[in-house]
């Protein structure tokens, strides 16, 4: 039986065309994978193109569901013809595979070639298309235009197949990835975290993990206009008795739970070690902080520090302990 491996002559419609890439996965595994790769490619343009569709009106004089069918089918078979020279989805997804492939076996282009047609397939159930014309069989090859484009890709469904030829690219990207900003973060400021954890019986851990919720991860610390760092890791206002250096800058208040944007003023340092030094001055000097100093629980730390006021986010304590026990800071034993 010869099978013709050219699908931009065939019907969108075409239920056999599966069942021709199935056999083809098992005589040619390798031709095979270049025209499943493009029926997944196919698919995805025809997803585009129904995308663009649901954002024009529909309220024309001659738009019906007569014409959505036929429109339909026309998305179709034009994602099908566009998907012969492609856009470059399948050229990746075959250069993905057969880089795998080489490095595992080389039969397993035919297990490669059946898990994308089994992604296809579990996007193909026979369902009529809700407001489309009730002879409509293009269901049956294109679910697309059965539901809603949230619909269409069970993301449980599809992801396996995807990440198994993305998964190499993800890692080549790791590996090029440079040091970890929340590494250096800790290792800037693990030595102010230190002294100030000495006068203050806090924990330093907890001192940083403060400091990198309200910076994120000194990313958004802030900064005066010059863009030159204010050293304030800690969001501390700059209230009528305070004599230092100020800046201004906006902020996240929450006003009876709701977040509002507003530019509020805040203190100004010379140096880490001067913030740091002030931060426990702020919390020694005042009577309200009294039962967050020398918490060595880290939950009691912080829903201390949101009962004594420290800021007005209602979850602010549940963002302080997801930082406690992220990795980034349980795998720093030293600190």
């Amino acid at each position: 039986m010869v099978i013709s491996a050219d699908i931009s002559s065939k019907l969108a419609i075409d239920t056999k065309s599966i069942d021709d890439l199935h056999l083809m996965a098992k005589q040619k595994p390798d031709e095979a994978l270049q025209k499943v790769a493009q029926q997944f490619e196919a698919l995805f343009v025809n997803m585009l193109l129904k995308s663009m569709r649901e954002a024009t009106p529909k309220d024309g004089l001659f738009d019906s569901q007569q014409t959505q069918f036929f429109t339909q089918m026309h998305d179709q078979q034009l994602a099908q013809k566009i998907s012969t020279k492609g856009i470059g989805i399948a050229d990746m997804m075959v250069q993905q595979l057969s880089r795998t492939n080489k490095s595992i076996e080389p039969q397993t282009a035919i297990s490669q070639t059946n898990a994308i047609l089994s992604a296809i397939n579990s996007m193909q159930q026979t369902q009529p298309v809700s407001d489309g014309h009730p002879n409509d069989k293009s269901g049956q090859l294109w679910s697309v235009s059965q539901t809603s484009s949230n619909a269409a890709m069970p993301a449980a469904k599809v992801s396996p197949v995807i990440d198994e030829f993305s998964a190499p690219i993800q890692l080549d990207t790791q590996q090029k990835k440079p040091s970890s900003q929340s590494a250096n973060f800790i290792d800037k400021l693990l030595p102010h975290a230190k002294i100030a954890s000495e006068s203050t019986g806090i924990p330093s851990k907890f001192m940083l993990a403060q400091a990198a919720l309200e910076s994120g991860w000194g990313k958004y610390e802030i900064r005066h206009a010059d863009n030159s760092p204010a050293y304030n890791l800690f969001g501390i206002k700059a209230g009528a008795n305070w004599k230092g250096e100020v800046v201004e800058t906006t902020t996240t208040e929450y006003i009876n739970g709701m977040p509002q944007k507003t530019v509020e003023k805040f203190r100004a340092y010379s140096s880490y070690a001067e913030g740091f030094n002030d931060y426990a001055k702020l919390l020694m000097d005042n009577p309200r902080y009294a039962k967050v100093l020398n918490s060595a629980d880290a939950e009691a730390f912080a829903n201390g520090l949101q009962r004594a006021g420290y800021a007005t986010d209602p979850m602010y304590a549940e963002k302080l302990m997801r930082i406690l026990n992220s990795e980034k800071l349980q795998n720093r034993e030293f600190i």
